[in-house]
């Protein structure tokens, strides 16, 4: 379920861009850029993540790139929630509600795989709601 998320939040970022604002002048080492202070930074997440160079068929939805014997990107490369001691404090929360969500809709409804595809190319599910009666009848 973690990696079906992670590659839900790589392709649908909820932040397309990061800014940071320098507090002190930081020279990016091997590359003779130097950042001013109060110059700026902008971190194109959405870019990023549907980098080839970072991540091979950026645009296909594949959660088996997140399980932990696969992952092969730079942690860097992949921020949904940002990264280093700057990230996202309510992390963890999104991320116990995204799954809470989905566990929810599992339970109200039936998901079957259709060969129809979205515009992205990947398989759609028709959903159809589970009957009050057979709710009912399964809790008893």
């Amino acid at each position: 379920m973690d990696a079906v998320i992670d590659e839900t939040l790589r392709l649908y970022t909820a932040v397309i861009f990061h800014e940071r604002v320098a507090n002190e002048d930081y020279e990016l080492k091997g590359t003779g850029i130097t950042i001013k202070k109060d110059q700026v930074v902008h971190i194109p997440i959405y870019a990023i993540h549907r980098d080839p160079e970072h991540f091979a068929d950026p645009e296909v939805f594949r959660p088996e790139r997140f399980l932990t014997e696969n992952i092969a990107h730079n942690p860097y490369t992949y921020l949904p929630f940002g990264a280093g001691p700057r990230n996202c404090l309510g992390m963890r929360l999104a991320q116990l509600e995204i799954k809470l969500a989905l566990f929810n809709l599992v339970h109200r409804y039936v998901f079957h795989a259709t060969e129809k595809p979205l515009e992205q190319g990947v398989t759609g599910f028709l959903i159809i709601p589970k009957s009050v009666d057979l709710r009912i009848e399964k809790r008893t």
